[in-house]
């Protein structure tokens, strides 16, 4: 980590993006309290991590990316331990678990065991309740729809919005979901290599890519093939990734007609072309030349 700074407003929705490596789950681990902070603070709810660590747990919820349930378990017996851990217990814990229940569509299942009955979509969705029980101020999550189908991924989603909406949840998320990100986030960070490189509205971070962007796939394109491009007028900026380019231009017009007189010239041979408008997925391979799905994968 290299002097990450990040404020997150109350009632936020806040993506935290980056490749493998990039210091996201440190980040998150930290808030957490399982790793200590080389310097600096960390406070939640205007309390020191550090100084009054008990507390700040109550004000947290976590919902990892790997499923942390117990399988042999019923759905109600996985939420009386979790809910247990937090301090609830009693009735209090019987009307938090039904309310959890309710909220992510698995009041029908609360007794059937995780193992054999469970979908992953649904054992997502139990995972997200887990870290809903004590009603946290802030909800800390990892890639909460990875490896889900849509249904579920929509599901989740729509609970996301919903805690936002309703109960004025300060969330923190993470995902190698782009699309994700453009529609639930109000902030998000980009990191790389322990470092934020950039820090804004969605739609300031996209509007900083300008143009039309191609995306484009060659077979055996010549040496150098990224500089050709770059030297044609209306080119704003072009990135490189294998036999992949992905270049801006100020114009489709003027775009695709650099495209095409560099693709002769060089006798390499189109095996795909995307157009598209700029979105985050741009913005984050502009700033850190990497593909973030790719390196999810």
């Amino acid at each position: 980590m290299d002097s990450v700074s990040l404020r997150v407003e109350t009632g936020e929705i806040f993506g935290l993006l980056g490749p493998n490596g990039a210091g996201k789950t440190t980040t998150i681990s930290m808030i957490v309290g399982v790793e200590n902070p080389d310097g600096g603070r960390i406070e939640v709810g205007g309390r020191d991590a550090a100084a009054f660590p008990a507390s700040v747990r109550g004000l947290v919820g976590f919902v990892p990316q790997e499923i942390s349930l117990y399988p042999r378990f019923s759905a109600w017996e996985n939420l009386e331990y979790f809910g247990g851990l937090y301090g609830l217990s009693g009735s209090t814990l019987r009307r938090r678990i039904l309310e959890v229940l309710d909220f992510v569509a698995l009041g029908d299942y609360a007794r059937k065991p995780i193992a054999g009955k469970f979908s992953g979509g649904m054992k997502r969705r139990l995972n997200l309740a887990a870290g809903l029980l004590h009603r946290p101020q802030l909800l800390l999550l990892d890639e909460p729809t990875v490896g889900v189908d849509a249904q579920s991924r929509n599901h989740i989603i729509d609970n996301i919005r919903s805690l936002k909406r309703e109960y004025g949840t300060t969330i923190l998320y993470t995902t190698h979901y782009m699309e994700e990100a453009e529609v639930l986030c109000d902030r998000v960070a980009i990191m790389d290599a322990g470092r934020v490189i950039a820090c804004d509205t969605v739609s300031r971070l996209v509007g900083s890519v300008r143009g039309t962007v191609f995306d484009i796939t060659l077979a055996d394109p010549a040496p150098g093939f990224a500089v050709a491009l770059q030297s044609h007028a209306g080119v704003i900026e072009v990135t490189e990734q294998g036999n992949r380019y992905r270049l801006t231009a100020t114009t489709q017009k003027e775009g695709l007609a650099s495209l095409q007189k560099s693709i002769v010239a060089d006798g390499a041979v189109l095996e795909g072309l995307a157009v598209s408008a700029p979105n985050l997925e741009q913005v984050f391979l502009k700033l850190t030349g990497k593909d973030l799905r790719d390196d999810a994968a």
